[in-house]
């Protein structure tokens, strides 16, 4: 396909090396040369500089026979002119429009028609909505969610004192007392794809398939439960934290803000009458100790600095502080944070080309299309989420029966309300919902790529 990308920013960049190395054809509009020459000097794309609401610009880059506009330039106002415009000079190209500011969020939804959006994007908004997941069952560093919320696979670290280490994963049932598959395991650099006779090791992170009725249990038997979640400290005010705010009030979670700006203060004031809202430097210690940092259930580090929240998430922990969530934006070096004490890690940057990715494949193949993307293991592999329809090659065949590709496993199958976890004995019939986990080198455009050719 032929995609314009508005915007060369954390996001534009990380699409830019996806959708070209899935073999399509990208143009990148950004008003910088030095921001379009970095990434021309890396990937294999045509670059425009410019505005790209302005009509000019999206001819220049040939909007006229485009598949796809995604604008995700820094201002939400360019991005929805970009994708009215794009939209009013070939009707029949699809637009993605990433809207941060809470105040257009209404209008960019209701007003899609009007602005020519196909999908409307905001990264802030998921990440929050990650964070609250995470919350609600802490303990698991990631996790992602399939099947309408009916399975899970969650990321687990093997500690020197767990109960996972040296254990071979044939004997994993005896502990965890539930049905589970390890679809995937992240030793230093590596992700493997195991087999029953792999035996874990302290600093492993094994990615976890699990019914979500059972996470409960599954981290009663690892000897991660606590208590619930009751009060949350935030450091930084911004959009993340807002949108996370509103989420815990309406769960009955008690949430307190710090945050430098007085301005952005008041404003937080106003919007979020039942969060408390503190002035102040997250940085400096004597403020955290005055705020008793270390009688919060979890601290949840949102401020604009990677830095910054990666030096709070590690102080957060010295202090015993039980769960700790570190928002990055650059999370590109995972291999070197894995070694730190930072919790849970979200990259709203990641979230959001997760759902555009998503998309683009599913404008490839309109029928046996993802339902669902998510990277795990640091990017090294994705588990996927497919409907089976009657193009399905297989159906009603035992999944030991199956000549799967290299690096490929089936880790769960839904039939409506019910889920299985996927053992040799498993089949699918058209109607259910797979999750397939493979090796991100070989992305899975549509389900029957995950066989061997015949």
């Amino acid at each position: 396909m032929k995609i314009l990308i508005a915007g060369g920013g954390k996001v534009g960049a990380t699409l830019t090396r996806q959708l070209t190395s899935e073999g399509h054809a990208v143009t990148l509009i950004d008003r910088s040369s030095d921001v379009l020459e970095a990434i021309m000097g890396q990937y294999d794309v045509m670059a425009v500089q410019g505005n790209a609401a302005v009509l000019d610009i999206l001819e220049q880059a040939g909007v006229k026979d485009s598949d796809l506009l995604i604008a995700a330039t820094d201002r939400d106002e360019v991005n929805l002119l970009a994708c009215m415009t794009a939209h009013g000079l070939n009707p029949k190209i699809h637009t993605i429009g990433r809207i941060r500011n809470p105040e257009y969020r209404r209008q960019a939804y209701e007003m899609r028609s009007v602005f020519g959006l196909n999908m409307v994007i905001n990264p802030e908004r998921e990440a929050a909505h990650d964070i609250a997941r995470l919350l609600k069952y802490p303990g698991f560093r990631t996790i992602e969610t399939f099947a309408k919320g009916n399975v899970e696979i969650v990321e687990v670290q093997v500690t020197h004192d767990s109960k996972l280490n040296h254990v071979a994963l044939n004997h994993l049932s005896k502990i965890v007392h539930c049905k589970v598959l390890v679809c995937a395991v992240q030793r230093g650099d590596q992700c493997l794809m195991p087999d029953g006779n792999f035996v874990l090791q302290e600093n492993d992170h094994l990615y976890v398939t699990a019914e979500t009725e059972n996470l409960s249990t599954l981290l009663i038997s690892l000897g991660m439960i606590s208590n619930g979640v009751k009060n949350v400290l935030i450091t930084g005010g911004g959009r993340i934290s807002f949108y996370l705010a509103q989420q815990l009030q309406q769960s009955g979670i008690s949430c307190q803000i710090i945050e430098k700006d007085h301005n952005r203060c008041m404003e937080l004031a106003v919007s979020l009458p039942e969060t408390r809202i503190v002035e102040g430097d997250a940085s400096n210690q004597n403020l955290l100790e005055e705020e008793r940092l270390e009688s919060y259930d979890a601290l949840i580090n949102l401020t604009g600095l990677d830095e910054l929240n990666i030096v709070m998430s590690l102080y957060g922990a010295a202090k015993g502080v039980k769960h700790v969530i570190t928002k990055m934006s650059h999370a590109e070096n995972n291999l070197l944070i894995n070694e730190l004490q930072l919790g849970s890690v979200v990259s709203p940057k990641e979230l959001t080309c997760n759902s555009i990715v998503q998309y683009v494949r599913a404008m490839e193949n309109s029928h046996d299309a993802a339902v669902s993307i998510h990277r795990i293991a640091n990017g090294q592999a994705e588990a996927v989420e497919f409907r089976i329809d009657e193009s399905a090659k297989n159906v009603g065949k035992k999944f030991k029966d199956l000549n799967l590709k290299k690096n490929v496993l089936i880790s769960s199958v839904s039939h409506g309300w019910s889920t299985e976890i996927a053992s040799g004995n498993t089949s699918y019939e058209v109607g259910d919902t797979v999750v397939v986990v493979t090796q991100s080198g070989t992305p899975l455009m549509q389900f029957n790529d995950i066989f061997e050719a015949a």
